[in-house]
C-alpha cells in the first residue's frame, strides 16, 4: 500500500479497490486511503484519514464527493455521499467512516473520477484530501 500511495495509482485487489487520498494545503501532513468495493450495484467506500486542520470541532463531521475528472482536472459533482457524516477515533490515531455511491464498482472505473473529503460548515468546507479513482486499465 506504501508503493500505491507513493506513486499515486489505483490498486486493484479482490477486496477492492485501494486509493489513496492527499491531503489538501489545508490539511498538510495527514495521509489518507479510501477502498472501494462492490454492494450489489453500488459502491461502498471506507475511509481512513490520520486527521483533519486543526481546531476542527468534535465529534469530527466529515463530507465527501465523487466528482466527474481528476484532482488536477477537476469537474462537477456526480456523487454527494452525505446521507450520514459521523466519523468514528480510532485507536491507531486516525479517524474512519464508511459511505456508499449509487453506481456499480465497475461503471465508476470505466471513467475519470475522483473523491473528495470536505469539512463541515461549521469548519469552514474545506476540501482537505483527494484522491483520484483511475478507470480500469489505466496507467499513470
Amino acid at each position: 500500500m506504501i508503493s500505491a500511495s507513493l506513486c499515486g495509482c489505483t490498486i486493484s485487489t479482490d477486496h477492492g479497490v485501494s486509493v489513496p487520498l492527499v491531503a489538501t494545503r489545508q490539511n498538510t501532513g495527514q495521509i489518507g486511503n479510501v477502498t472501494l468495493t462492490s454492494w450489489d450495484k453500488q459502491t461502498g467506500l471506507s475511509f481512513f484519514i490520520s486527521g483533519a486542520p486543526s481546531g476542527a470541532t468534535l465529534p469530527l463531521r466529515l463530507y465527501s464527493f465523487i466528482h466527474k475528472g481528476s484532482c488536477q482536472q477537476p469537474g462537477p459533482v456526480a456523487f454527494a455521499m452525505n446521507d450520514k457524516v459521523n466519523t468514528k477515533r480510532e485507536a491507531v490515531r486516525g479517524w474512519s467512516f464508511s459511505r456508499s455511491a449509487p453506481i456499480a464498482l465497475p461503471d465508476l472505473l470505466a471513467n475519470e473520477h475522483y473523491i473528495v473529503v470536505r469539512t463541515a460548515p461549521a469548519n469552514g468546507n474545506v476540501d482537505i484530501f483527494c484522491g483520484d479513482i483511475r478507470p480500469a486499465g489505466a496507467v499513470k
